[in-house]
């Protein structure tokens, strides 16, 4: 989850934009490519980040890097380069993408599991758990984790649902120990 006041703000503009124009859907998916390249490549932030390089030459390697995106994508992130504020575009990716979510209705949940979930059990487990948190829909994120015994833990936003064996077993100790 971002902290920063700025990449919110950012984020807010252009998703207001992005209404405006109806284009919401793929302004996510540009942010997506754009939280993507820049972790994978931290190289690309550090070049950003250098003092060496110009603020027109930090704009043409993101326009040559990103020449398949939004102009609105683009322009914002050329603003980022303006304001000395490069080191905050993937936390304006990840605010944007919140926006989106929230409007659609939809969390992200991050289900840890001992097995790999099927599609019917990912639809269950939204159906199940959007309602807990106000959502219509849950886009879930399956986490294999083979020190599970069983069961699985959901995290959505900061509140977490533990279901494993792992934890049953725990409060089961802790009760025949009163």
């Amino acid at each position: 989850m971002s902290k920063s006041t700025a990449a919110a703000r950012y984020a807010q503009a252009l998703f207001e934009l992005a209404v405006k124009h109806g284009q919401t859907d793929q302004i996510e998916e540009d942010l997506r490519t754009v939280r993507q390249v820049f972790t994978q490549t931290p190289e690309l932030s550090q070049l950003l980040q250098s003092p060496k390089w110009s603020k027109d030459q930090k704009k043409q390697l993101i326009g040559k890097s990103f020449s398949g995106i939004s102009q609105h994508v683009l322009n914002t992130m050329y603003i980022l380069v303006d304001r000395r504020r490069n080191n905050e575009m993937v936390e304006l990716a990840d605010e944007y993408i919140n926006r989106a979510l929230n409007a659609r209705g939809t969390a992200v949940a991050h289900v840890s599991s001992a097995t790999k979930l099927s599609d019917a059990d990912k639809e269950a487990i939204s159906a199940s758990f959007a309602p807990k948190v106000g959502k219509q829909r849950l886009d879930i994120h399956n986490h294999v984790d083979s020190a599970l015994l069983g069961g699985i833990r959901i995290r959505i936003g900061n509140r977490i649902f533990d279901g494993t064996l792992r934890n049953k077993l725990n409060r089961l100790e802790r009760e025949l120990k009163r």
